[in-house]
């Protein structure tokens, strides 16, 4: 039997790590069978066989203004991109996240080979903003595989491509975010706590919430002088962090590298932080939280315009009702976080309410099975023999 043909295209190093565990998973499904690998991608993926078309850095570029200084390489590297997947004719076309890139680039391929069965992995935000994405991408893209629950139904109700729920990478590594024995102590320690302080991970997110940040863990602080603060940053940011906590007057303990990370989690009793993918890991953590977004001023008249969601915090929106209290712009005040907080922090209703419902969103996140990278494996295969008519792997 000739190769299995898999094309890649891999925006950042996020994507990277989805397209290696795909890759580790489809090769267990496969046996034997060899696989050709062609496309776009980093950090690992070269060494486990993937033929890149052109350096990733290229694409990897986020913000409006980057975009717009490397717009005529970005707009050569999707017609590379295109005319090398056309040339490799695979057996599957695998984008991965980067939608504003890797979606032009299925569009170019089905108008060339429309025989190509294509995949896209992480779905569009197109629930939250810009819906109109959803209709655009069914004629180009035949299934989509979500990293997150509603997703199915969301893309079904803007008409959307196919939409398979496969679960979402966080759910291979509960046991890293759960608190051992002597974790779980300091946990139910409520006179001396341990409070993460999570004020994102981008600079904007840094500049518009550390201040009122700042001005809440003070409070927190004198309400309960047993406590604890401990501030995971991105590396990068460190320094920028330091010269903001330098003048709070509680000052917390920045910490950096994954593992640091982590260890914060598991010994946390609640947490302040930005809105954004770390409340799912929060969530999933059982850890209590108040989440909170400041930007500036033109992004919230832009964000009420293109927004239409109840909440924009995701285990509030897997669950279908609001759990985690969250404060946008100029309801983001320190005393309302740390009002909020110290209620996580106590063992009273509102903690309760959050634990049972985080119990919940586990449950759900749970209904695809232990392994995404297996269900998105089988998710795609399925398309190749609908498209194809024929089985991949020969009983």
């Amino acid at each position: 039997m000739r190769p299995f043909r898999l094309a890649i295209i891999a925006g950042e190093a996020s994507g990277d790590a989805l397209a290696l565990r795909f890759l580790a998973s489809l090769r267990k499904r496969l046996g034997d069978r060899e696989i050709e690998i062609r496309g776009v991608g980093d950090h690992g993926l070269p060494e486990a066989g993937l033929t890149s078309f052109f350096p990733q850095s290229d694409i990897a570029v986020m913000g409006f203004g980057p975009v717009i200084a490397r717009l005529p390489l970005l707009l050569r590297r999707m017609e590379d991109a295109a005319r090398g997947i056309v040339a490799f004719q695979p057996d599957l076309l695998l984008t991965i996240d980067s939608p504003d890139f890797c979606l032009r680039v299925a569009r170019k391929v089905r108008a060339r080979a429309p025989a190509t069965p294509i995949v896209h992995w992480v779905c569009p935000s197109v629930w939250a903003w810009r819906s109109g994405r959803a209709r655009r991408m069914a004629p180009h893209v035949d299934r989509i595989l979500a990293l997150l629950p509603f997703e199915p139904a969301a893309l079904a109700r803007l008409h959307g491509p196919e939409t398979v729920y496969v679960g979402h990478p966080l759910m291979e590594r509960l046991e890293e975010f759960r608190p051992q024995a002597v974790e779980q102590q300091q946990r139910d320690d409520a006179a001396r706590p341990l409070v993460l302080v999570l004020p994102g991970s981008r600079r904007s997110e840094i500049h518009h919430l550390m201040p009122v940040f700042g001005e809440a863990v003070a409070k927190v602080s004198a309400s309960v002088p047993g406590a604890r603060f401990v501030l995971p940053a991105v590396g990068r940011l460190q320094p920028t962090i330091a010269e903001a906590v330098a003048h709070w007057a509680a000052k917390p303990e920045i910490v950096t590298g994954e593992a640091a990370k982590l260890a914060a989690f598991r010994n946390a009793r609640a947490a302040l932080a930005a809105s954004g993918t770390v409340t799912l890991e929060l969530a999933l953590s059982q850890v209590p939280t108040v989440a909170a977004y400041r930007g500036a001023g033109w992004e919230a008249v832009l964000a009420r315009r293109l927004v239409k969601l109840p909440s924009v915090i995701l285990p509030n929106l897997i669950l279908g009702r609001n759990i985690v209290p969250e404060f946008i712009q100029e309801e983001a005040t320190p005393e309302a976080l740390s009002r909020h907080l110290l209620a996580a922090l106590g063992e009273g209703p509102d903690r309760a309410r959050q634990l049972a419902g985080f119990a919940e969103v586990e449950t759900i996140m749970r209904s695809a099975g232990e392994s995404p990278a297996a269900n998105a494996v089988e998710a795609a295969l399925a398309v190749v023999e609908r498209r194809s008519g024929r089985p991949v792997v020969s009983a």
